[in-house]
């Protein structure tokens, strides 16, 4: 879970960038209009893009054909091929199981 900026959080670590004239004038207009400081508001909306980021990498988005289909080989698994059976049994020796059937 992504670690949440609290009040009594200190900040200690620091950020530098380096923007162009407008891009300043830009990340200050708007945070005068949301009622922040420049770092406030920057610091926020780094953090929010970065949560955005992260949860984009993190979950898996399927089309409905492909959710049925997902939802299909969990409930009825094709038998393994002799290829899969090979590799189980080469894993089960190599971390020293017994191989089962």
């Amino acid at each position: 879970m992504p670690v949440q900026d609290s009040p009594d959080t200190t900040r200690d670590a620091r950020l530098e960038a380096r923007v162009s004239a407008a891009q300043k004038s830009l990340l200050q207009q708007a945070a005068a209009l949301s009622g922040r400081t420049l770092s406030e508001f920057v610091v926020a909306s780094a953090q929010d893009a970065a949560r955005r980021v992260i949860a984009e990498h993190e979950s898996i988005r399927l089309s409905r054909e492909e959710q049925l289909a997902f939802v299909q080989a969990l409930l009825t698994p094709p038998e393994p091929n002799a290829r899969l059976k090979r590799a189980a049994k080469a894993y089960r020796q190599k971390i020293g199981q017994r191989t089962g059937a």
